[in-house]
């Protein structure tokens, strides 16, 4: 049986299937809570950028992700 703790929160992954109960975002591994949280936190954000530009999108996804690890939560 394969476990995966998610990067943020620390909680444990039983029966890790991704895309499903865990998502790997900027190198990392959230679970399906802290994915919800990261896209309630970014959300936005996101709404107030014109035009929309993918990097910019990836670095604050990295950025928020980095961010929440450090405080051990969104």
């Amino acid at each position: 049986m394969k476990t995966l703790t998610c990067d943020v929160c620390g909680k444990v992954i039983e029966q890790p299937v991704p895309s499903r109960n865990y998502f790997h975002l900027a190198h990392r591994d959230l679970c399906e809570a802290c994915h919800d949280e990261l896209e309630f936190f970014i959300k936005p954000t996101i709404r107030t950028k014109q035009p929309f530009n993918y990097e910019w999108f990836n670095h604050l996804v990295q950025d928020s992700i980095e961010t929440a690890i450090q405080k051990g939560k969104f």
